[in-house]
């Protein structure tokens, strides 16, 4: 960080010029994933900019996925697979009046072509994630909050699998909008055993790395919840202002 150039204090874009000295850093390979940034103050007497102009030039690169700002520890360049925030399709879906059918489908699309994509590029790592993940949906029958988290884990295992992080960070991005509905579906008594079942035949076609047949699964699984989810997610939408994810 110390080739860091000062930023031009007092000018409407200088929270954009945070940003850009950051990410040339990291053009650089001053900053690499897991790296802890310096603390505000320093940042700010680098760049020559006020602390607000730092903090608010850490959170646009927080929303864009590039760092993670962790109460009491720092902000760090974010290391694993990249996530970006949904916050901003939440005003485009306020603003333009997206459907809850249209972002269902939007996840349809993203979702079985990762499945296929797994399928054929899945290597032994993710398919250990993936039996991890589905062998703890059984043992969580029991416990909704677990076999939910399990879920959310087996679906980005299937994104990480498919080996295209611009793909999954797209998913990632539109399923965060789904989080809340497919808790109340779990806590409604979905049978989560038809569910782990599902994620099963998932997991299955992409270790035999049938293409047609993952896709076929992940169709299977995703038509039985999406028009529930799709009417609940458009309910969401017009009954709260957006908001990111917590």
């Amino acid at each position: 960080m110390s080739a860091l150039k000062p930023a031009r204090a007092g000018r409407p874009d200088a929270t954009a010029l945070v940003v850009a000295q950051v990410r040339a850093a990291i053009e650089r390979g001053e900053l690499n994933p897991g790296d802890r940034l310096p603390p505000e103050r320093e940042l700010a007497q680098r760049l020559k900019v006020s602390r607000p102009t730092v903090r608010s030039g850490l959170r646009v690169l927080a929303g864009m996925g590039v760092v993670s700002i962790r109460q009491g520890a720092g902000t760090f360049i974010t290391d694993g697979p990249p996530t970006l925030d949904s916050q901003p399709l939440d005003f485009l879906a306020a603003l333009h009046g997206f459907t809850g059918r249209q972002l269902f489908e939007a996840r349809f699309v993203l979702e079985v072509a990762l499945a296929g994509l797994a399928a054929q590029r899945g290597d032994a790592d993710a398919l250990v994630a993936l039996s991890d993940e589905t062998t703890a949906m059984f043992a969580s029958l029991d416990d909704p909050e677990a076999f939910l988290s399990h879920d959310v884990r087996f679906h980005r295992a299937v994104g990480v699998a498919a080996d295209n992080p611009v793909l999954a960070s797209m998913l990632e991005m539109v399923t965060s909008l789904f989080d809340q509905v497919r808790q109340q579906m779990v806590q409604r008594g979905l049978d989560l055993k038809v569910a782990a079942e599902e994620h099963r035949a998932i997991y299955r076609a992409i270790r035999t790395h049938d293409p047609d047949r993952a896709k076929r699964a992940m169709i299977d699984h995703l038509e039985k919840t999406g028009p529930i989810q799709s009417r609940e997610v458009a309910v969401a939408a017009s009954a709260s202002p957006p908001a990111g994810r917590a």
